[in-house]
């Protein structure tokens, strides 16, 4: 075991209320950059602790982790097992950014509404054909050569195996991997949260099905609620249950209600897992699941996205407390932080710079280009959106279809 991290044994809190702009002093724009650049730190400071348990987190690093940290296994990260040969630490982003940062680039091309065929005609070829600077590689490549098995799925489903977009999804492991980049889903429906529910289940229909399809709708829902002018916590989770389905609906219902009765994650660490192991399949081990794990099921949710509401919750809102909660609660906390922090970030909470620079100088990507190009498309497809609901709206007035009012 390499040496310790420097022991850091104070624990941040909740502030007492978080300090909410006006609705007007937080544009689309901002809202849309700190939702990618949270969600590209969160998943950089959660990515050297992932699998792990908060108790293997305190001894390892001697405390909390409260900002980017080293690799596991330090030096020996290019062969120690089971992280190898992937350089997680040290403010590199893993495929959660690189899958999101692909999904923003099929927007940039369409330019428009995306359904399961854009991911089949768009998305699987750019992560097939194009090379591209891989941090946990530390080397350029395709990104087909870093993403996890659920993510090489599409691959041999789509490409290989030509199976129907709208269809793909089935038979893959039930994982986040879908949900874990549909943030720019939830941004292009920026305060509309349905429409984005709607958008995000269809994309990922050629990737997940069941309840990791479901989660996807889900946290584009979230993503496109914290844009709402005023949204808070309470507004996100609210608007995640009036459409979340099945077991993703409960055991968001049943994390954020024990959420609630915290206001600093270290007492919540433990009240958030037990809310959450009725409905997770992986079981207590997370690198070694159950027989059950990650199967369909219409009373199971991925852990992930209820975990990072509860921690949303559990911080008010509050960006940096929202991702350290995530990244100390450990199992697959690059991903909780990702989705964390990227709703803490449409809501308008602070990305704090130091990580955002270090996140980007030590992956070596433009953490703001992709949010620069997101707005564009997404004010884009809302005109375009204006202009097919008016021609709706004449439609339906010339057929007859408005009732005069007596």
């Amino acid at each position: 075991m390499p040496p310790k991290e420097p022991k850091d044994t104070k624990e941040p809190t909740r502030p007492k209320q978080l300090k909410q702009a006006k609705a007007s002093d937080v544009s689309l724009e901002d809202r849309i950059t700190g939702a990618l650049v949270g969600a590209a730190v969160g998943d950089a400071l959660g990515g050297p602790v992932e699998g792990y348990s908060p108790d293997q987190i305190l001894e390892r690093h001697g405390g909390r982790v409260h900002g980017v940290v080293g690799p596991w296994n330090g030096d020996a990260w290019r062969t120690a097992r089971p992280i190898a040969p992937y350089h997680k630490g040290d403010g590199h982003v893993t495929d959660d950014t690189l899958m999101t940062h692909a999904l923003v680039r099929v927007y940039a091309t369409v330019r428009d509404h995306l359904d399961a065929y854009a991911i089949a005609d768009h998305l699987v070829p750019d992560l097939m054909q194009n090379p591209r600077w891989i941090p946990e590689l530390e080397a350029e490549a395709i990104p087909l050569q870093r993403i996890f098995l659920a993510e090489k799925w599409l691959a041999t489903r789509l490409h290989y195996g030509h199976v129907d977009p709208r269809e793909a999804g089935v038979g893959n492991i039930v994982n986040c991997g879908a949900a874990m980049y549909m943030a720019p889903v939830g941004l292009v429906n920026a305060a509309n949260p349905a429409g984005a529910y709607a958008e995000a289940v269809d994309l990922a229909g050629a990737h997940q099905s069941s309840y990791g399809r479901e989660a996807a709708g889900v946290f584009a829902a979230a993503v496109a609620a914290a844009c709402v002018p005023g949204a808070t916590p309470d507004s996100v989770v609210t608007a995640c249950l009036a459409l979340a389905k099945d077991g993703t609906r409960t055991a968001i219902e049943k994390v954020c209600e024990v959420a609630a009765r915290h206001s600093d994650f270290e007492s919540a660490l433990a009240p958030l897992r037990k809310a959450i192991t009725p409905y997770d399949t992986v079981g207590p081990d997370y690198r070694s699941p159950s027989l059950d794990a990650r199967r369909p099921s219409r009373t199971k949710a991925i852990e992930e996205l209820p975990v990072a509401l509860g921690m949303l919750v559990v911080s008010g809102g509050d960006y940096r407390h929202t991702v350290l909660g995530s990244v100390n609660y450990g199992r697959d906390c690059d991903s909780i932080a990702t989705m964390a922090g990227a709703v803490a970030g449409a809501l308008g909470s602070t990305v704090p710079q130091d990580w955002s620079k270090t996140v980007a100088e030590a992956s070596r990507l433009d953490l703001w280009e992709p949010a620069a190009t997101l707005t564009a498309v997404t004010r884009e497809v809302f005109e375009r959106d204006v202009r097919r609901r008016r021609a709706h709206e004449a439609a339906f007035t010339e057929i007859g279809g408005l009732r005069c009012s007596d």
